[in-house]
Formats: structure tokens, sequence, C-alpha cells
């Protein structure tokens, strides 16, 4: 039907499946486009049902609907069964009587567990306690409240979290001793418990709970539908905003912006040829703009007494040299971001390091990381101390040595071996005393696995180096005036390491490793407080850095961490313009800063055999 009037529909006539309509603006109009739509019916061979069709009517029904002038209105036939039906005078109250009567409300059977359903709107918390009667839930009790002010500020979990610790203070008589069920359309409970470094709101809300045996179900908003309405009665603070009708006299955004460019107008005046301002400091400066504000910027940036300080300051010197335009903050920021100069010094930023990626382990003694300190000033022939840190327990074994082969590695880890058994990993350095063929034979023969830390990345082999600073500042501590005898303090350096208490395990090395009565209890308590200490420590770090974001293409400055194999201590200590050609996005991104352009200086490449051969 659509295909034989596709050139008529929406111009001269309307077509729904076999019902058409055709109009116009006047009856000869009308008359015209009924006489084409007739016309096109011959040539196509459709027939019309006569009894149904009307011609020349201002209005009539179509699709249960009726047509005019007006527009689409109600067939009142239809709902005429509807609007005479009479008002109802005791549903109402019928309905509250059987929520309420006997046959509803049940006394509570000490036997069975209870359930509770909870909800929470904007302003309301609502609770409905009961019980399960031939599968069909059956009330004991109903509870709501309005939420003061500040608890009308939560956030939605933290509201639908309030109305499950309000359902437990209301019905705690109850719930105290016996096993409960808790139906909630939100997952506020499991959000409630997995927060470790929860405030103090949330910890009383936590010890709370914790005196209950509940679990909890999540179940849609629809099925929750009797606490959904306790908590949605009357808004109590409904109607407080009078409401305003929009109209001409409304005032507009624009409205706001010529009363802000009258009040900057007072500021300035004009003294031919200049344009001047008088600035919050009240010193009257000269207006620029266009290529001349971009080279004085580039003067105070760049020029013989800019000093290429960074945007605050070059704005400052831009102050101080009498100009002024409204974007001299944000052409300053942009003009330092750009500066080849600037890009290709500085350290690198904390804030673009990567996230950290924490390493857990759940056994005792599985994973330990091995380091060589030195060398130090000769005491009885040792030069070396040769670490070991055990990454659960922290357990700490060193030892004092001459020299730092792959021998004495080698019989290190037999003697350490012998103690603490076999573990399944071994993390080090890339060091050559750890990277030989005589290591990887004894890690074969003992089935250990031998992990290597990301190369320009100390951070991998993380519990090591901090371990290492704690023992060196013991001995500092301890050695006194005689340096030479430091061998001798190692012994009591490491039982002091072992005494003390840790706090990512929660206690200390030597009472996870030996109190044997307990043993199974302190480790599991180790790893919680482990996870607990490293969660906290990785979301410390991530917060302070910034998401950068690099994609294949992009031209970007490598930091040098080998700046002594250059001559010159001025040298740039970033190398580049590169070009990414493949992402690896795990640690070292912090090493990349992307590259904003400017004049690269010839690219200059060292001899490959200076650097050390490793990977």
């Amino acid at each position: 039907m659509m295909a034989i009037f596709h050139d008529m529909i929406e111009k001269t006539m309307e077509v729904f499946m076999d019902d058409f309509l055709v109009f116009g603006n006047s009856f000869s109009t009308c008359l015209t486009n009924l006489e084409n739509m007739l016309k096109r019916c011959e040539d196509t061979k459709l027939a019309l049902n006569w009894e149904k069709s009307h011609f020349m009517v201002k209005e009539g029904i179509l699709l249960g609907h009726k047509i005019s002038k007006k527009g689409i209105e109600v067939d009142k036939a239809k709902i005429e069964v509807i609007s005479k039906l009479p008002h109802p005078t005791t549903a109402f109250r019928t309905l509250k009587h059987k929520l309420t009567e006997a046959p509803i409300l049940i006394a509570p059977n000490w036997d069975q567990p209870f359930e509770l359903i909870c909800d929470a709107s904007d302003y309301d918390v609502g609770a409905v306690l009961g019980q399960r009667i031939e599968k069909h839930f059956r009330p004991i009790h109903y509870a709501s409240k309005t939420m003061n002010q500040a608890e009308a500020n939560y956030t939605t979990t933290k509201k639908e979290m309030l109305a499950v610790v309000y359902a437990f203070k209301n019905f705690r008589s109850y719930l105290i001793m016996n096993k409960s069920i808790v139906y909630t359309d939100h997952s506020a409970l499991k959000y409630l418990f997995a927060k470790k470094d929860a405030k103090a709101r949330l910890l009383r809300w936590i010890l709370l709970l914790q005196e209950f045996d509940f679990k909890v179900i999540d179940t849609r908003g629809v099925e929750n539908y009797a606490a959904d309405h306790l908590s949605c009665l009357e808004n109590p603070y409904k109607n407080v905003f009078d409401p305003k009708e929009i109209n001409k006299t409304f005032p507009l955004e624009s409205l706001n912006k010529k009363q802000k460019f009258f009040r900057d107008a007072r500021h300035y005046f004009w003294d031919d040829p200049y344009l001047f301002r008088t600035c919050v400091d009240q010193i009257i400066r000269r207006c620029v703009a266009g290529k001349e504000a971009i080279d004085i910027l580039n003067a105070c940036h760049s020029g013989p007494t800019g000093g290429h300080y960074g945007a605050n300051y070059t704005a400052k010197k831009v102050f101080d040299s009498g100009f002024y335009w409204p974007s001299i903050y944000e052409d300053a920021f942009e003009l330092v971001k750009r500066c080849e100069s600037c890009q290709r010094q500085g350290k690198i930023s904390q804030k673009d390091e990567m996230p950290q990626n924490f390493i857990q382990i759940y056994e005792i003694f599985d994973v330990w990381g091995i380091d060589i300190m030195g060398p130090f000033s000769s005491s009885k022939g040792n030069k070396y101390i040769l670490v070991a840190v055990n990454y659960l327990s922290k357990w700490f074994e060193a030892k004092a040595l001459p020299i730092n082969d792959a021998r004495v590695v080698v019989k290190f880890l037999k003697s350490l071996f012998s103690w603490f058994g076999t573990p399944k990993a071994i993390i080090s350095d890339r060091g050559t005393h750890f990277c030989n063929d005589q290591f990887s034979r004894v890690m074969a023969k003992y089935g250990v696995t031998h992990r290597l830390s990301t190369a320009y990345h100390p951070q991998t082999s993380g519990h090591v180096k901090v371990t290492n600073h704690g023992l060196k500042r013991i001995l500092e501590r301890t050695v006194g005036e005689n340096r030479a005898s430091w061998s001798d303090k190692l012994e009591d350096a490491l039982w002091a390491f072992r005494t003390a208490f840790k706090t990512s395990i929660g206690c200390t090395p030597y009472r996870l490793k030996l109190q044997l009565n307990e043993l199974n209890e302190l480790r599991d308590q180790a790893y919680e407080n482990s996870l607990i200490y490293k969660e906290r420590t990785k979301k410390l770090h991530d917060d302070k850095i910034k998401n950068r974001i690099f994609n294949v293409g992009d031209q970007v400055l490598l930091f040098n961490s080998r700046l002594k194999i250059f001559s010159g201590k001025l040298k740039s200590r970033w190398s580049g313009p590169f070009t990414i050609s493949e992402i690896y996005p795990k640690v070292n991104c912090h090493r990349l800063k992307h590259y904003h352009g400017g004049d690269p200086p010839p690219l200059e490449i060292p001899d490959v055999n200076t650097f050390p051969k490793d990977n």
C-alpha cells in the first residue's frame, strides 16, 4: 500500500495498513486530491469498501481516534464506559484493613529465619520484617522514617546502607539471636564490607551489623514493593521553593553575560593610541593582542632575561613588563608546553608514573627477593651483604661476603633452602651475579622460578630495596665511629629487624615464623593485613598520577637515565623525538612524555658497546 501511494503520502494523504485519509486545506483542494487517489486506485485495480468510506467531512473516526482541524482527539465512545464508572467509596479503607488485620500480620516463629526487606528513597527509608509461611511472605512489622537534612545529602549507596542499618536497629530484638535474610535492590552491604579504608560512620555501621547472622540477596525494585512504598511517603521538603514561571521576564544567561561585561569595562580606559587596564594590584598595564602578545610572551620566557621559567612565572614577567591580555595564563601554559628546551629538561614527575601492580603472596616462604648491598668499607675481609627477604612474613636473612660472584650467591641460596624449604619463585634484579649459567642450573635443579625485575624499574624488587634501606639505617646507628665493625653488628641488626613490628602484616616477622600454636591464624591475618596495606598503598600512589594515553604514531621523548655516558653535565635528559610503533602499557611509560613540537636537535647515537649487555 505504501508503494502504491508513495508520492502522495504526507503531501495529500496518509496511509496506515488498509486505511486511507485524504486531506486538503480547502474544499477544491481536497476534491482534487481525492480524484488523484481514486485514479490511482483504478490504475492499480484496488477495490474500496463503499460502506466504510466517508467523503468530504470536517471530522471523522480513524483507528479509534477522532481527527479534525483541532488535531487528534480521543474517541469518546471508547472511553465512555470508564468515564461513567462510579467513584470508589471503601477500596482504600479496605486495603488498609487487609494489610493490618491478623491474617496479614503474624506472630514470629522463632524456629524459622526472619526476612528483612529494605529500601530507601530521596528522603525516607522503609523496612518490612516478616517470615515465609508455605512459601509466601507474611509481614510481622512495618517501619519507616524520614531522613534528617544531613542524611538526605547521602549518596544513593549510603542511603541504601542507612535503610539496612535502620532496619537492624529497629528490629534488633527479633534478629539478634536468629538467622535472617536481607532483601535489598542495591549492593550496599557488599560495598560496606569491601571498603577497607572506611570512615567513622561506615565503621560504626560495620560494627553494628557484625553482631547479626544474616545473608544478603539482591532483588529488583519491582519486587521490593512494600519497603519501596514505605520509603516513598510524603516528601518533607516538597514545595519549600516557590516554582517560578519561565516567561519574558525570566533572566537569561545573556543578561548575566552583559552584566559581567559592564563590570569589567569600568577597569579599562583609552589613551590614544593604546588601550589600558587597571589591574587588581592597582597597576595600569597596556593591553596587547595578536602577534605582539605572542612576541612579548616569547621574550619573557626564552629571551635573554627569560630563563625558561614555568607558565605562572612567565605570565608574571609579562605583568612586570607592563602588559596585559585576558588569556595570558592559558597562552603561557601552551607556550611552555611546546617549548623545545623545556621539554628536553627536567626529571621524571611522580604524576607520570604508571599505576601500581602489587605482588600478593598467600603461603609463607613461597617467594623470596634477593639482592646484594655494597661495596662497603672492608670489615674482616667482607665488603658486601647478600640479603634475602620473604615477601609474606618479611623474614630477613643476610650474610657478609668478601666477593659478589655467582658462587657465593648459589651457596647462600642452598643454605636458605635447607632452612626454609624450596620456594616457588626467587625475584632479583638483572645483575651478573644473578643472571648466569651457574645460577640458572641451581634454579632448574630445585624447580624454582627465577623472576627478573623490569629494567629501569627498581620498584619490582621494592620489598628488598626497602629492607636494604632499613638494614643500612640500623648498621649506621650501631657501628659508631668504627665503621669497619659492621660485619660484627650484622647479626644484631638482623635480630632487631626480625623483632620489629611490620605494618603491612600486622605483627613481627619473628612472631609469624615461630609462634607455632597460632601459626595458621597468624598467616591468614598476615595475608589479610598485607592485602589491605598494599591496596591502600596502591590507592595513595595511583591518586597522585594522571591518566596519560599513548597511541601508535604519537611522537614522544625518552628519559635518558644513562646520562654519564655523554660528556657534559648540562646535556639534555630527554632524547628524541621518537614515534611509537607498538604499545606495552605495563610499568615504564613514566620514562616517556608527549612531544609537543619544536625544532628537534640532531640525533646523537652513542656507541652501542658503551651500554651493558642486558635485556
